[in-house]
């Protein structure tokens, strides 16, 4: 930065989806760039590894990819030329309910809405707009902080994701399972279902099953990162792993630094490079929950009680919408529930390549306190058998990772919030700090491209490629846009 001749143009500090994607596209205009990971091997949160049993292909952190199948950017990329093949199951995803019930989530929007008898119009009402319309809605979602490019659409969509999931449930649904079937998408927000924008979470997912679907990627999410990594090195770019960085010194020397790192990280490592007011919001930046994550090597498959859910990709344990909302509550009050919400994927049903012929993996976590050191395994395990009794006597075995560990993992996952911080009303719209463009550290030639920047969690790619556009206009004035 500001040196005579750098080596590079640009330097990525971290290879999750959201680095290499800023990655790509800052290669794909013929800039020379350098990845740099810490780790031995790429890949973030798409890391996929044999932790349980040789044979057996577990996901570490992401496991099931709408927001890949979703995203404006990565779908423009043929990844698939480069390794990445997705697998839909049938069943994008189902919500077990007591005595054998579930709610369904079907790709069929229309079938969906059948099955949930009283709720039917209202939940066609609800999402077939969004999720007829989701290329146009996505661009929105997934963009940057600008006026709209479809403004209606997104007065719509923002009309009801303002609310509540708890507020928007109870005024359009009557039925457990439509509510419950809310729940379990909202819930991913990580946030207590009262509060305002949690609906917006329950709309992005339950809108994406019904149009891109809730794939697993063959042979386990790390095929992302690989396929963006093959794209990248196909284009000129290097990436560097082993190599930890500490402080600006140990980056080569670059006209800019883009930080695939989370706030707190990246104080540590600019510090007094960094304005103090910057410097000071950076460090009051707020982590929200935990995760406490198992993987188990099985048998043969979960003995679920619905047969649907013996189809289904992913499946959201908690009960009704009453059940998981007091959860999410509790660990926001700091509190470990003893029936917590639980989100599992079981993805050798549908890819053979992940285990051993006849056996099967699954993958599971629930929100815990941030920084939490307790092993949850008897209240997930639980869970699991409420809705699929003789499930305990198909395990072979177990790798479990508390929140800590998630963190000593990864740094990124400070605390084990594996969004990059929590997305509560002010951290939402603001990451890391409000300003029209937050990927620019006010810093010479500085950037920031993790989840911890606009649009948040997810493997869609999207904050380090509007952290790359943002580099191409204001550095090198570039301003054509690839998506």
């Amino acid at each position: 930065m500001n040196t005579p001749n750098p080596e590079y143009d640009a330097v990525i500090v971290g290879s999750g989806p959201n680095g290499l994607s800023a990655a790509v596209r800052l290669s794909q205009e013929g800039l020379k760039v350098l990845v740099l990971e810490a780790k031995p091997t790429i890949g973030g949160g798409t890391r996929t590894q044999e932790i349980t049993e040789p044979g057996f292909l577990h996901d570490i952190c992401a496991a099931v990819l709408p927001t890949t199948a979703g995203s404006p950017c990565l779908n423009t990329l043929n990844l698939k030329e480069y390794g990445l093949e997705f697998i839909h199951p049938e069943i994008p995803y189902a919500h077990p309910l007591a005595k054998g019930d579930a709610a369904v989530c079907y790709r069929s929007l229309e079938k969906t809405a059948e099955s949930l008898g009283a709720d039917q119009k209202n939940y066609s009402r609800l999402f077939s707009e969004f999720a007829d319309h989701w290329d146009y809605l996505s661009e929105d979602i997934f963009g940057t902080l600008r006026i709209p490019k479809h403004p209606l659409l997104m007065a719509r969509f923002g009309w009801y994701g303002q609310f509540s999931a708890r507020h928007l449930s109870n005024s359009l649904f009557k039925t457990r399972k439509a509510k419950a079937l809310f729940a379990g998408c909202a819930a991913h927000s990580i946030i207590p279902l009262e509060k305002a924008f949690s609906a917006s979470f329950g709309l992005v997912l339950g809108s994406s099953a019904h149009s891109v679907g809730w794939p697993v990627a063959k042979g386990g999410s790390a095929s992302v990162t690989t396929a963006l990594a093959n794209l990248f090195k196909k284009q000129g770019g290097e990436i560097q792993t082993d190599t930890e960085v500490k402080s600006l010194s140990d980056i080569p020397s670059s006209k800019t630094i883009v930080f695939d790192l989370t706030p707190h990280q990246i104080v540590d490592i600019a510090g007094d490079h960094l304005p103090k007011t910057y410097r000071n919001k950076l460090r009051r930046y707020q982590y929200g929950p935990g995760a406490f994550k198992m993987d188990w090597a099985l048998s043969e498959p979960v003995p679920w009680l619905n047969e649907e859910c013996r189809k289904a990709g992913t499946l959201h344990l908690g009960g009704t919408f009453d059940e998981i909302a007091e959860g999410e509550k509790a660990v926001w009050e700091g509190k470990h529930h003893d029936k917590p919400y639980v989100l599992l994927s079981q993805p050798s049903l549908f890819d053979g390549t992940r285990t051993p012929e006849g056996k099967h993996t699954l993958w599971a976590y629930c929100h815990v306190p941030n920084g939490s050191t307790k092993d949850m395994t008897q209240e997930i395990e639980s869970q699991i058998e409420r809705f699929a009794p003789g499930f305990k006597d198909t395990i072979i075995s177990k790798h479990t990772m508390t929140a800590q560990g998630f963190e000593q993992y990864n740094p990124n996952y400070v605390g084990g919030d594996i969004n990059g911080g929590a997305q509560f009303f002010k951290q939402l719209f603001g990451r890391p700090v409000l300003k029209w463009n937050p990927y620019k550290i006010p810093a010479d030639g500085m950037y920031i491209c993790s989840s911890s920047t606009p649009p948040g969690g997810g493997v869609h790619g999207m904050c380090g490629y509007n952290a790359a556009q943002s580099v191409l206009k204001n550095e090198f004035g570039i301003s054509s846009d690839k998506s």
